[in-house]
């Protein structure tokens, strides 16, 4: 019954839009496509159709053809053509989707209107794409790859999406480049005119199939839009591109109306230059044959405040900057972007060689939950500190948008702030050794731990631990090592079991080490068990066996062989600490 219903629908629409079917398409025909090539005049091109390629893609077929008219013949098929609408006999036959890479001539596969229509029809809810990890270097895994299509032995693949970057420094958009290309998205910068667009929706009825829009990821002191143009309009309805922009299913997307400034032919890949003007609604379907939205609707975008205060010798701050800025709310986008914009704001103060140190401070809201997330670390060295910081500040944020919670899937606001200093502000831990090689429960052991600073400097810090009384005999370790060392342990017990709940989850990352202190974790070679949520270290013999044997029932997880039993900080001075070493002590009757 639902493949009759579909069916029915299908013809309908052939029968009321005025579609153009691919089973009638045939070589030799001739066409028109529409585009922008300057301002926002629509232009006709000529389409010749040289074939239809049968099971291009999975139940997907493509229409290839030989395209000319206007600049065509000198620029090839334009980056920002995607969905350029293609008509037969004055039917919709579909989008301008795919090309392929190098080609001497504007030779293009259509998307066949049915598969675009489809892919707007297509619930859009949002769904759980990826799952961050603490330890990720990469944040565009989360997406899918930009597909290819191999025939003949060459490569047909989705035109590329122009990606329009301003207010970003050129080696913010270095770094990204390689990421982004494998998404299909070709960054580029300072070619837009970027700023803010005007407040409110703009005149829907300027918006035409043909028509040249901006998906705005990012807007303010900082803008991130990517560039396609509009195949069909029903009503409120509008679908666009005739490829996947990153194939997010469900989502919230603002776009504008845009004008091409101009037309740049290129030996790789010719592409327009174009400029959001007025918002016009929101992409709501992101699939892999197009996109949809909703002419008139509004999107939620999410404040996102970025500071950076440069501090000379003395410590005095000499330059501040802060940029404002509204981001899309998505669980893979939105770390992306912050990544992206925090990288550049840290890259556009600092310089590129050179000793430095960053103190990063921030916090970010959920809507629906109370508690936010606090960032506070700090990086030093000579080489990829804004690389460093800005995948601190954006993958606990990808880590809680992705962690499947519902209390944690909305983005309210995003605050970063973060010092930076001309110099290395680093200590090393070089020596570490304890008052005593033997204790007895109610003794106290003193723990002294050496810190190589810069030029060799040495400082001695001192901590005491106090032997419970009670504790049982045998070897106990005390482990002086840097913030990053001690949450990567912790970080693994958590894989063993998760978080239970979204103030669980907030609570473990509030919970992550600065790492301008050592930590001292004091622990003995037995198991640690979680029990519903709560650790159980060192659980008497007895109570082991149970626990080991009973996991399903009792909820229980052997989370080490390492149990700690305490934990002390030692203050670093606000110098950044590395290293770790490992003393022993023994607890006598």
């Amino acid at each position: 019954m639902r493949f009759l219903a579909s069916l029915v629908m299908t013809v309908s629409l052939y029968a009321q839009a005025g579609f153009f079917p691919l089973a009638d398409v045939r070589p030799g025909m001739r066409g028109v496509g529409k585009t922008v090539f300057s301002g926002d005049r629509i232009e006709e091109f000529q389409v010749d159709i040289l074939g239809v390629l049968e099971n291009a893609g999975p139940k997907q077929s493509l229409i290839l053809a030989k395209l000319s008219g206007g600049p065509l013949e000198t620029t090839g098929v334009l980056q920002g053509m995607s969905g350029s609408p293609v008509y037969i006999e004055g039917r919709l036959a579909g989008a301008v989707a795919m090309t392929f890479a190098f080609s001497k001539e504007p030779i293009a596969a259509i998307r066949p209107i049915e598969d675009l229509i489809s892919a707007g029809q297509a619930e859009p809810e949002r769904r759980l794409r990826a799952r961050a990890s603490l330890t990720d270097t990469d944040l565009t895994q989360g997406f899918e790859p930009s597909e290819a299509i191999l025939t003949g032995g060459a490569k047909l693949v989705d035109i590329a999406t122009p990606v329009s970057f301003s207010g970003f420094t050129e080696r913010a958009l270095q770094h990204f480049a390689p990421q982004l290309r494998n998404l299909g998205l070709e960054p580029q910068q300072g070619i837009s005119g970027g700023g803010r667009l005007r407040p409110g929706l703009g005149h829907v009825e300027s918006l035409q199939p043909g028509s040249m829009i901006s998906v705005e990821l990012l807007t303010g002191d900082m803008t991130v839009g990517a560039d396609g143009t509009v195949t069909y309009i029903d009503g409120k309805r509008v679908y666009a591109f005739g490829h996947r922009f990153l194939a997010m299913g469900g989502t919230d997307i603002p776009f504008a109306r845009a004008d091409v400034l101009t037309l740049v032919p290129n030996l790789s890949s010719s592409f327009k230059i174009s400029t959001p003007r007025e918002w016009m609604g929101s992409i709501t379907s992101d699939r892999s044959t197009g996109v949809a939205g909703e002419l008139g609707r509004p999107s939620a975008l999410i404040p996102l405040s970025i500071s950076v205060r440069h501090h000379s010798d003395n410590g005095a701050a000499v330059k501040n900057m802060t940029y404002d800025m509204e981001m899309v709310n998505d669980s893979v986008l939105s770390p992306l972007l912050v990544q992206m914009a925090f990288f550049s704001a840290v890259d556009a103060t600092e310089r590129a060689v050179g000793s430095s140190t960053l103190a990063i401070r921030g916090e970010i809201e959920f809507q629906g939950h109370e508690a936010p997330i606090r960032l506070s670390n700090t990086y030093a060295g000579d080489l990829s500190l804004p690389q460093l910081a800005s995948l601190s500040a954006a993958t606990p944020l990808a880590y809680a948008l992705q962690s499947g919670f519902a209390g944690l899937s909305r983005l309210k606001a995003v605050k970063l702030e973060v010092d930076s200093y001309a110099e290395r502000r680093e200590a090393r831990i070089d020596q570490v050794w304890t008052s005593r090689r033997e204790v007895r429960p109610g003794e106290t052991v003193e723990l002294h731990v050496v810190l190589t600073g810069p030029n060799g400097v040495e400082t001695t810090r001192k901590v005491s631990y106090p032997v419970p009384v009670g504790a049982a005999t045998g070897p106990l370790y005390l482990t002086v090592a840097d913030g990053s060392t001690t949450n990567l342990n912790e970080y693994r017990q958590l894989l063993a079991t998760p978080p239970h709940s979204p103030s669980q989850l907030v609570s473990f990352l509030n919970g992550l080490r600065d790492n301008t202190r050592a930590y001292v974790r004091i622990w003995r070679p037995q198991p640690d068990f979680d029990v519903m949520g709560q650790s159980f270290p060192s659980p008497p013999p007895s109570v082991e066996q149970i626990l080991a044997r009973s996991q399903p029932g009792l909820g229980a997880t052997m989370l080490s062989r390492n149990s700690k039993v305490a934990e002390l900080e030692i203050d670093a001075g606000g110098m950044v600490v590395s290293g770790s070493k490992t003393v022993q002590v023994e607890v006598k009757e």
